[in-house]
């Protein structure tokens, strides 16, 4: 039988895009390896993770201290999954070259995030890094891959592209402690940088009587006092809730309560949220930019410039067309398309191809 590891160190970052990626992608293959002799999936994770993929699941609990590679138990797999371009490699290849690598990239936003040139090549060399011990890659979007490709040596291997899944979100629930807008409002999630660019939305404020609601970590103070500030400029500050972490609980009553779900981001490898909100049907206006017209398609609004002119006719005339042709259905069906059972089918075969 044949013995896979994911590794899900990730699964440090609660509540963040990548550990909900490691969680599904474990936990829908190892249901579908459950009626497969083949092959067997372990789990190398954190110690705070150890029972997160169920009480039969197989978890290698990661060791602070590094493990002695003929003692591993790294060593006699067969298959190391590297799920992030950013991350490690664990086995050895010089020492065990039976083990095969599959290498997941979700990104290369250095490129596009305007980072100093520096920065761009150093998070590149380390992706390269990765691909040198890869025997094959997969790419969360056909822009990813492209990307890859063009600014990356894959030297023939092959390179697939498995769109992520959805992440189920939770039943909607605020608790004793959560803000309840009083006003109808605009819902965002993310970690709140200058990638993130959320400040484009500011002026849509300008439109009285709807708030806006931005959620995750407050990861640039500068950025956040940014924000803050352009909105003090233009007399809505009052209007702005920079949310910070909430649960998942919270996160569904947000999406299922906004007037619609806004994400201006500059880059995206996927865009996981966009994924989410789409459960709900409410609008869905996002940046033209990387790879959020391909997970959007056609039931998402784009903003093409972040002129604020183009920003506010974008928004008024994609919400009277949403409601016109009564696009919550086709925005549920769009979202219906990534399932993480049939994404997982999709890696079990990438899987089967390094046997």
């Amino acid at each position: 039988m044949k013995r896979i590891i994911l590794d899900c160190d990730l699964m440090k970052h609660p509540n963040s895009g990548l550990y909900h990626y490691c969680l599904n992608l474990g936990y829908y293959t190892q249901k579908l390896l459950e009626n497969d002799r083949t092959a067997a999936m372990s789990f190398y994770v954190p110690p705070a993770e150890v029972n997160s993929f169920g009480p039969s699941a197989n978890c290698i609990v990661e060791k602070k201290t590094i493990w002695n590679f003929f003692r591993s138990p790294v060593k006699s797999c067969d298959i190391w999954h590297a799920p992030f371009q950013s991350g490690r490699v664990l086995p050895d290849k010089k020492r065990n070259p039976a083990t095969k690598v599959l290498l997941t990239i979700h990104d290369l936003n250095a490129l596009h995030e305007g980072k100093p040139a520096e920065e761009q090549q150093k998070s590149l060399a380390h992706t390269q890094s990765l691909i040198d011990k890869s025997d094959a890659i997969v790419c969360i979007s056909e822009f990813c891959k492209s990307d890859v490709l063009n600014n990356c040596d894959v030297n023939n291997k092959a390179v697939h592209v498995v769109h992520n899944g959805t992440h189920k979100v939770h039943p909607p629930a605020l608790n004793g402690h959560s803000y309840r807008p009083s006003r109808p409002f605009l819902f965002g999630m993310g970690y709140v940088n200058t990638k993130k660019n959320f400040h484009v939305l500011v002026p849509l404020l300008q439109n009285e009587g709807i708030e806006l609601l931005v959620a995750g970590h407050l990861d640039d103070p500068a950025y956040i006092e940014r924000i803050k500030k352009d909105a003090a400029l233009l007399g809505v500050a009052d209007r702005l809730h920079l949310l910070g972490p909430v649960s998942e609980g919270e996160k569904g009553w947000y999406l299922q309560h906004c007037l619609a779900y806004v994400h201006p981001s500059l880059a995206e490898g996927f865009g996981a949220p966009v994924v989410e909100a789409m459960q709900f049907g409410k609008p869905l206006f996002l940046a033209a930019l990387t790879s959020l017209p391909e997970i959007g398609g056609d039931a998402a609004f784009y903003f093409r410039s972040f002129d604020q002119q183009h920003m506010q006719q974008v928004f008024y005339e994609g919400m009277i067309r949403y409601d016109k042709e009564g696009m919550e259905h086709a925005i549920r069906k769009r979202g219906m398309q990534f399932d993480w059972n049939e994404k997982a089918k999709e890696y079990l075969k990438i899987y089967q191809s390094l046997y």
